[in-house]
């Protein structure tokens, strides 16, 4: 039985999980997304991924600015959808909403509840270091990802596996579980069960002074720092290139031996002492030029054994 569904989500990661549902014969009868947003060198307006998405299968769209003004829940409760399936919308859905399609909505989360409640959970469990993580399929409710879970995958996070190569896992793998969890409620063979109250841990936005390398850190913590921020934010140090402090955005590290004063270079090929063992830079980016290796970058600049890369909190404050 194909079910009426509104959509609702914004970027790259709920595009999936859009066309799944389309690819199963739901009846996506409109799709909620963010306003059109001013970006690159023009600032030009552009729409959200999502919103492009829904204008290629000739989808309604709606781009409210809030969801709390009674006009935008009656247009809401108006669609008389069956589930509303929401995937990093990026709108907090009042009372009135989530309890206006028959069955209710729907969240595909990035973690594995209740670890990792909130906005950044790809992110977060990479720097923490998590040996893995997964997808949920929660019936949402009023407090933040707390509602009871419906399905829920299991992957694991390689130790060297960058966030941004496991949010591109995880979309496509929360596309499955949501067109699986679908298929399952419109047989009236979903269930849900409550989130436990241990293990609750909350994603919080990454801010801009959190993404800078304390070298005092060990070098593990190091490398799933930058791992966890690549490729945005984009972990970063702040070092002398040849015309004062700038900052550097590190990508790309690994594990490596070798000892000495954090933040020291140890040889002429960027491995960076911390505060047990050492890593390696494997890929930089520079302000306002492109991500390089290496071998690449050393070619541009002089840096050698002995240098110090800063991790310093009076060395000046980030861009």
């Amino acid at each position: 039985m194909s079910l009426r569904i509104v959509f609702m989500g914004t970027p790259d990661f709920a595009v999936p999980t859009l066309a799944e549902i389309v690819g199963q014969g739901h009846e996506v009868v409109a799709v909620y997304t963010r306003a059109p947003a001013k970006r690159g060198r023009g600032l030009a307006e552009q729409p959200s991924p999502v919103h492009a998405m829904a204008d290629r299968f000739g989808f309604p769209v709606f781009t409210p600015r809030t969801l709390r003004d009674p006009e935008a829940i009656e247009t809401f409760r108006s669609l008389e959808a069956d589930v509303a399936v929401v995937v990093a919308y990026g709108m907090i859905l009042p009372q009135e909403v989530l309890d206006a399609p028959a069955i209710g909505c729907l969240n595909l989360h990035a973690s594995l509840l209740p670890r990792w409640r909130g906005a950044a959970p790809i992110q977060r469990a990479v720097m923490a270091g998590d040996a893995e993580t997964g997808v949920a399929v929660m019936k949402m409710e009023a407090g933040l990802d707390t509602g009871p879970v419906g399905m829920l995958e299991r992957v694991a996070i390689g130790p060297d596996e960058t966030a941004g190569e496991l949010h591109d896992r995880l979309s496509r793998l929360g596309a499955d579980l949501m067109a699986r969890a679908l298929a399952a409620l419109s047989r009236g063979a979903l269930g849900f069960v409550p989130q436990p109250e241990e293990g609750v841990a909350y994603a919080s936005k990454i801010t801009n002074e959190e993404a800078r390398i304390d070298w005092s850190w060990p070098a593990k913590k190091v490398h799933d720092h930058v791992r966890g921020l690549s490729p945005f934010p984009g972990a970063f140090v702040l070092a002398d290139l040849g015309r004062g402090a700038e900052r550097l955005k590190v990508l790309r590290t690994a594990v490596a031996g070798g000892a000495g004063d954090p933040g020291t270079l140890l040889d002429d090929e960027l491995t960076v002492a911390c505060g047990e063992g050492a890593v390696r830079l494997l890929q930089v980016q520079r302000a306002g030029k492109g991500v390089v290796t290496a071998a690449d970058f050393l070619n541009g600049v002089s840096l050698h054994k002995g240098a110090v890369l800063s991790a310093s909190a009076d060395d000046g404050k980030p861009d």
